[in-house]
C-alpha cells in the first residue's frame, strides 16, 4: 500500500489512541458539565489537566510543518493522527492542535516577522494564549476572498482597521489574544492585490466582540464564533503580514493545511458514528430480529465502508502531493477531499442517527453534534461549490490547449 504509516507515526498512533480512550473520550460529560456549571465562555478546568498530560506523553504540537521543523512531522504523518483527534469533539485542543490556531500558527511561522513570532507564535505553540481568524463578512459573499471590504488603512506609522466580520471563530474564547484580519488596503489595486492581513490584539480599543453565533443551535463554547466590530482600530504598521496586498496570497497559503485538517478529523468523526451505528444494530432488535440483521441496515454499513475508506485513500493521496509538490500544487487534491470527506461523514452519521432512533438526535450521543460539525464544515474554508470550480477548471486546463475543437 503506497501509505503505509512511518514507524514514527504508528508509535504515535498507537499512543494517541490510548490517551484519547484513557483521557479523552471519559472527559467528554465533564467537560460538558463544567461549562455549564462555571459559565459558557469560561474554560473547563479538565482540559487544562488534559493539556497537561498531553503535554507531559509528548504528545504536543504535532501538526508543526515540516519544512520549517525538521523534526515535525509530514502532512502525510500527521494525517492518521487528526484523525484520531477528530473522533472526539474536544480532540484536538489537548494536543494544541485545534483551528483556527494551527492555521494562525502556521500563517505566523511563514509569514510572520520575528518580532511577530516572538510576541504571538511562540506563546500560541506553548498553549499559553489562543486565536481567532476574522475573514468572512455579513455583507459580502466571502467564498470570493476579493470580495473582502474591511478597511485597514494607512494613517503614519499606524494602520487603521474599520468593518464587520462573522465567524470569527475562537473569539468568543476569553484566552484568544491576538486576531489574525483580513481587509482592503487599496481598492484600486489590481484584484487579487487589495487586501492584505494583519495582526490585531483582541484588547485593542476598538475591538467589539457584537455576539455570539451558533452552528444548528450549537455555541461551540467556550471556543465560540462570533460577530466582531473593527470601529478604528489602530495598531502598529509593523504589524502587517508579510506586506500591503499579499493578503489573498496569505490566505491560499494557510488554507490548503488548514481546509485538509478539517478533512482529516472528518474521518475521525465518520469513523466513530460507524462504530455507534454497528454497536446499536447490534444490541437493538426490531420485528423479531436484530437491526443489524436487516438489509437496509446492512447496506448503510457497507456503503458507510466503503465511503469511509474512499475519503481517507483521497485525504492520503492530498496530503502526500503536498509534502511534495507543496501546497499550491496540490489544490485540486486538496479541494477533492474538501468536497469529499464533509460530505462523507454527514451521511454516516445521518445513517448512525437513523440506526439509532430518537437517542440519536438527543444529546445523550455524539451524533447530533457531529450532524451539525460535518455539514458546517461543507462551507468552512470555502463552500464544497467554490472547490468544484477549483477541480472543473484545473480538469478542464489540461485538454483546452490540445483539443480545441473535440466533440
Amino acid at each position: 500500500m503506497p501509505f503505509d504509516m512511518s514507524p514514527r507515526t504508528r508509535e504515535l498512533s498507537e499512543r494517541l489512541k490510548a490517551f484519547m480512550a484513557e483521557h479523552v473520550v471519559p472527559a467528554e460529560p465533564v467537560f460538558e458539565r463544567q461549562l455549564e456549571e462555571r459559565g459558557r465562555w469560561e474554560q473547563p478546568p479538565v482540559m487544562e489537566e488534559l493539556k497537561e498530560k498531553a503535554r507531559a506523553a509528548g504528545l504536543w504540537n504535532l501538526f508543526l510543518p515540516k519544512r520549517h521543523y525538521p523534526d515535525a512531522l509530514t502532512n502525510l504523518e500527521y494525517a492518521p493522527l487528526c484523525e484520531i483527534m477528530g473522533r472526539s469533539p474536544i480532540g484536538a485542543e489537548p494536543f494544541n492542535c485545534s483551528a483556527p490556531d494551527t492555521g494562525n500558527m502556521e500563517t505566523l511561522i511563514l509569514y510572520g516577522s520575528e518580532e511577530q513570532k516572538a510576541r504571538w507564535l511562540k506563546p500560541l505553540m506553548a498553549g499559553e494564549i489562543r486565536s481567532c481568524f476574522a475573514m468572512t463578512e455579513p455583507g459580502i459573499a466571502s467564498s470570493d476572498a476579493t470580495n473582502i471590504r474591511a478597511e485597514i488603512r494607512r494613517d503614519g506609522d499606524d494602520y487603521v482597521i474599520n468593518g464587520r466580520k462573522w465567524w470569527t471563530s475562537g473569539a468568543m474564547d476569553k484566552r484568544c489574544r491576538i486576531a489574525i484580519v483580513m481587509g482592503q488596503t487599496d481598492p484600486a489595486a489590481p484584484k487579487h492585490e487589495r487586501q492584505s492581513m494583519i495582526l490585531v490584539p483582541m484588547d485593542t480599543p476598538g475591538v467589539n466582540i457584537v455576539r455570539p453565533l451558533t452552528v444548528f443551535g450549537y455555541d461551540d463554547a467556550p471556543h465560540g464564533h462570533a460577530e466582531v466590530v473593527f470601529d478604528n482600530v489602530r495598531v502598529p504598521a509593523a504589524n502587517i503580514l508579510l506586506g500591503e496586498g499579499r493578503g489573498f496570497e496569505i490566505a491560499q497559503g494557510r488554507l490548503g493545511p488548514g481546509r485538509i485538517h478539517h478533512c482529516m478529523r472528518m474521518i475521525g468523526i465518520a469513523e466513530r458514528a460507524l462504530e455507534t451505528l454497528c454497536q446499536r444494530a447490534l444490541s437493538r432488535s426490531t420485528f423479531g430480529k436484530a437491526i443489524a440483521d436487516h438489509g437496509v441496515t446492512r447496506h448503510w454499513i457497507a456503503e458507510s465502508r466503503m465511503e469511509i475508506n474512499q475519503a481517507r485513500l483521497l485525504t492520503l493521496q492530498a496530503a502526500k502531493r503536498m509534502d511534495e509538490v507543496g501546497n499550491k500544487a496540490a489544490r485540486a487534491e486538496i479541494a477533492m477531499i474538501k468536497v469529499v470527506a464533509p460530505n462523507v461523514a454527514q451521511k454516516v452519521v445521518d445513517r448512525a442517527i437513523q440506526v439509532c432512533g430518537a437517542a440519536g438526535v438527543s444529546q445523550d450521543f455524539h451524533l447530533a453534534y457531529a450532524f451539525a460539525r460535518a455539514r458546517a464544515i461543507r462551507l468552512a474554508d470555502g463552500p464544497d461549490e467554490v472547490h468544484r470550480e477549483t477541480i472543473a477548471k484545473l480538469e478542464l486546463k489540461k485538454f483546452a490547449a490540445t483539443s480545441p475543437n473535440a466533440r
